[in-house]
């Protein structure tokens, strides 16, 4: 075994996560390594999550610790890192689900890795979740998220839900805690490792992704995301796909016209991406003319 110690780290906000916790812990204590868990809340506000999440301090090794106020998504990660005591760790987001019993096991077994990108798959009844439009984007690009597509862009592709990492390195480079708000986080962090020269390795070790907002808060998280990329473009040129397409724009008239579309259209794409029947299509042109609303 490559690894005989492990913090597994888990930052969290209003995501009940002890499931996900007890199945990690099971696959743990079959292993025979020495671990912990670490559940980081990040001041969440709905006091039932938070009573049910308290039930994890029952078992051994495992800790729910809690922040009287929301620090950021990059800040918690980095508090977990400081907090963990093993060599190596390993980040899960909150809302992510065990979809292989083997999943510790295979990470485990990694030799030489310093970094190590699991991937995600997408889980979910399709016909009851044909009209969530978080479901039905994910699954669409789905096919782009595989090992084989990651590794054709080790950094661009590197995903922060599901990774492998040695604490040392963790801590020298840090999330940029200039990212508190949805969006990018990881994206930056995966620019930040090519720029160091430090290899990231992409597996077929996947964690499923189950958990869809309604459409409406699917579509706030998206804007608060288009926000956050609009504030970080310098940092971000090249490693966003939607910034890539807009540059590679060179007639301003076009640009303008876009503009123009969502100002008058915008809503109205808005309400059809918010019902039941969302358009994915539409949803593609409301971002490209939302992020260009705001660039004005």
């Amino acid at each position: 075994m490559a690894i005989n110690a492990l913090s597994i780290l888990i930052p969290t906000y209003n995501d009940l996560c002890v499931k996900l916790v007890d199945n990690l812990r099971q696959q743990a204590e079959e292993a025979a390594i020495d671990y912990e868990i670490l559940v980081g809340d990040d001041g969440s506000t709905e006091t039932e999550v938070i009573g049910k999440n308290q039930a994890i301090e029952r078992w051994p090794h495992c800790h729910y610790l809690r922040q009287a106020e929301n620090t950021g998504r990059s800040a918690i990660r980095n508090f977990l890192a400081r907090e963990a005591h093993h060599d190596w760790l390993l980040f899960i987001d909150s809302d992510m689900s065990m979809v292989r019993q083997d999943y510790l096991a295979d990470y485990l077994a990694m030799e030489e890795a310093t970094v190590v990108d699991g991937g995600v798959i997408i889980v979910g009844d399709p016909e009851a979740l044909k009209g969530n439009l978080r479901y039905r984007y994910e699954k669409a690009s789905e096919h782009e998220h595989t090992m084989e597509m990651r590794r054709k862009n080790p950094y661009r592709d590197f995903h922060t839900a599901n990774f492998l990492i040695r604490r040392d390195l963790m801590l020298a480079h840090p999330f940029d805690e200039r990212f508190r708000y949805y969006g990018y986080e990881d994206v930056l962090l995966g620019k930040q490792f090519r720029a160091k020269g430090i290899s990231i390795a992409h597996i077929d070790n996947p964690l499923g992704f189950s958990t869809f907002e309604k459409n409406s808060q699917f579509i706030l998280k998206t804007e608060e995301g288009l926000r956050t990329l609009h504030q970080f473009q310098a940092d971000l040129r090249g490693y966003s796909r939607l910034l890539t397409l807009i540059e590679g724009i060179h007639l301003p008239i076009i640009l303008s016209i876009i503009r123009c579309w969502h100002k008058i259209f915008g809503k109205w794409e808005r309400k059809n991406l918010c019902g039941s029947h969302p358009s994915l299509r539409l949803f593609k042109l409301y971002k490209l003319g939302y992020y260009l609303k705001i660039t004005q």
